[in-house]
């Protein structure tokens, strides 16, 4: 798998990394202060999946876009682009009519995907050694 996941991209394992470790550190400081921690905790683990799935996809469409030409490589980072964004509204639009879980906490967990980014530096070093 992560032979795989290094076949798309070769800092795609660190952001994934990184994107769990923050689900992780929301997971465990978020509980002690809500009351519904199981809608919380729902919602952040879609969160987290998701931007886990965004990442992927993320890197496989940039893998995509740089080998068009110059004139497609624009338009389809663009199209991919709004593919990852339609997704998210989905997924949150159904978290808010089915009460599954907490659209705000799969909100955050998707925004692990850029903490993630700004982590990469150190989940980097630790994937170095």
């Amino acid at each position: 798998m992560l032979k795989r996941l290094k076949e798309v991209n070769e800092s795609l394992p660190e952001l994934m990394l990184g994107i769990l470790v923050w689900g992780l550190i929301c997971q465990l400081t978020g509980v002690w202060f809500l009351q519904n921690k199981v809608s919380y905790s729902v919602g952040l683990w879609i969160g987290v999946l998701l931007g886990e799935i965004l990442a992927y996809h993320m890197a496989w469409g940039l893998n995509r876009s740089l080998s068009l030409g110059e004139k497609d490589a624009g338009s389809a980072g663009v199209k991919y682009g709004m593919i990852r964004y339609g997704i998210v509204l989905i997924v949150l639009g159904v978290l808010m009519v089915t009460e599954i879980g907490n659209p705000l906490s799969a909100f955050l967990g998707v925004m692990g995907l850029k903490v993630a980014a700004y982590m990469q530096p150190f989940t980097h070093k630790i994937f170095r050694r």
